[in-house]
């Protein structure tokens, strides 16, 4: 009989000296990124190369590297590279890599049961407890990003507003109503939607001039909610909006909220981990008072994706809202379905990846301090970024640079036009990429500065780009 070989390697040194190769192609990609471009259209041809047939016979390891190497890391979405500025995401670091690879060759579930790997989630939970300054007892979870925690806050402030008969029956008549600024994240609806709320029971409530929920219009609105026989259950604040980077006054809305009764949620998707930074923190007063915190750190932390967090202050809240008996997740006082904390009390994730390796070794390598620096340097990026478009004559900026989010845009006629076709112009010629939004109705060329490699060279870079694409495109209308 011949014996199985299974899906380990037969050759381990060749396996072990290929494995080495790939690693090092990708210190090498990390190490040369200002030398490439941020952004290539992929060509045709490698799109249909990934449009076969399932393949069932084996083929080389190598062969496969290969193909990454000619056909994927070439056309990846950018956002390691220091002139990617358009949308709110991190660059990672070479140590979030290889922790990646760590967990990747551990293969840890963190569903539940009693191994280390649910310690470091623990720890990770602890420290983020001790930063945002939370209680002891509160509890947290990682899960994939800010829109996940988001939708597990809805969940959690549901099962306040509705106890256990939320869980088996639904709203079950109960007119539920939440409220957030027009500037929240388009997540915060979808959570309304899957949590069986609809989005008609959200109240998006309206900014200010510096994107910032108007208060008094949101207490109007909860009362009026009230008088109309409506159960306001919900508040949303933002620290750091997806559009500007604006921060709401959280301070005003934990009062409110207290004095309504309502659950204080914060989306803090990227903003929440501005206490990072000393010159920070009182932009972020407040923030130690909401009743959950959803957050990221694969955008300002710089954690590899994904890598999201909620914290909830009331511990039991959070476990009664997911919690279920399941004869095949039974507890036991010792062996491997020990343990006193099961994730999977906590989210709707029984199968759940190690993320938290990459966290801890992030913090552990780098600790605090140095992520806080790289935030307040992107801040003082924007502020630059902020005098370079006053300075230019055909450049207007369109909101408040609070964090280090800079919205602005080529004034001309047809300005919505000639803006969209200025970012598609900057990204296909692959110096710098930033992203688009709308902004009081206006398109906007939006520049979100979040990647630690970035520097003034890349600011010089897109705003003579917007002026020379701008007057391009200008010019071929006219």
């Amino acid at each position: 009989m011949v014996a199985e070989r299974g899906l380990d390697p037969s050759d381990w040194r060749e396996f072990r000296d290929q494995g080495h190769r790939m690693l090092d192609d990708l210190f090498d990609h990390l190490q040369t990124l200002r030398e490439q471009p941020v952004w290539r259209p992929i060509p045709p041809s490698v799109r249909q190369r990934f449009r076969g047939p399932p393949p069932t016979a084996p083929s080389p390891l190598a062969e496969a590297h290969s193909s990454f190497m000619r056909d994927v890391l070439p056309y990846a979405g950018g956002n390691l590279h220091p002139g990617f500025m358009g949308w709110v995401q991190g660059a990672g670091t070479p140590v979030g890599m290889l922790a990646e690879m760590l967990a990747g060759g551990l293969n840890a579930n963190l569903g539940g049961r009693d191994h280390m790997p649910i310690e470091v989630e623990r720890e990770v939970i602890g420290w983020m407890r001790q930063l945002f300054g939370f209680p002891e007892g509160a509890s947290g979870l990682l899960v994939t990003g800010a829109s996940m925690a988001n939708f597990v806050g809805v969940l959690v402030a549901r099962q306040r507003a509705l106890g256990e008969a939320g869980r088996r029956q639904g709203a079950n008549g109960a007119r539920l109503t939440a409220y957030a600024s027009t500037a929240a994240h388009g997540c915060v609806t979808r959570a309304m939607e899957m949590a069986g709320l609809g989005s008609d029971a959200l109240r998006q409530i309206a900014v200010s001039a510096d994107q910032r929920i108007d208060i008094e219009a949101l207490r109007q609105a909860v009362q009026g909610d009230r008088r109309a026989g409506a159960q306001p259950f919900l508040l949303i604040g933002n620290a750091g909006t997806v559009d500007t980077g604006a921060i709401d006054d959280l301070d005003a809305l934990a009062d409110i909220a207290k004095t309504e009764g309502l659950h204080f949620h914060i989306d803090g998707a990227f903003g929440a981990l501005g206490v990072l930074a000393p010159e920070l923190k009182l932009l972020l007063r407040g923030l130690d008072r909401a009743d959950s915190l959803a957050f990221d750190f694969h955008k300002w932390g710089q954690v590899p994706y994904d890598a999201g967090c909620i914290l909830v202050r009331d511990e039991t809240l959070h476990r009664e809202t997911f919690a279920a008996d399941a004869a095949y997740l039974q507890r036991e006082r010792r062996g491997l379905a020990a343990g006193d904390w099961w994730p999977c009390d906590y989210g709707p994730d029984l199968s759940r990846g190690f993320r938290a390796l990459k966290t801890w070794f992030t913090l552990k390598v780098h600790g605090t301090d140095a992520p806080g620096a790289a935030i307040v340097r992107s801040c003082a990026l924007a502020r630059a970024l902020e005098r370079r478009v006053a300075a230019a004559p055909v450049l207007e900026l369109l909101a408040p640079v609070t964090l280090n989010i800079v919205c602005f845009r080529y004034a001309c006629d047809d300005a919505d036009r000639v803006n969209r076709a200025i970012v598609a112009d900057l990204q296909e010629a692959g110096e710098v990429a930033p992203s688009l939004t709308s902004i009081d109705g206006k398109v906007a060329i939006r520049a979100a500065l979040f990647n630690h490699r970035t520097d003034e060279r890349d600011l010089d870079a897109l705003v003579r780009g917007a002026t020379a694409f701008g007057d391009a495109a200008r010019r071929g209308a006219a």
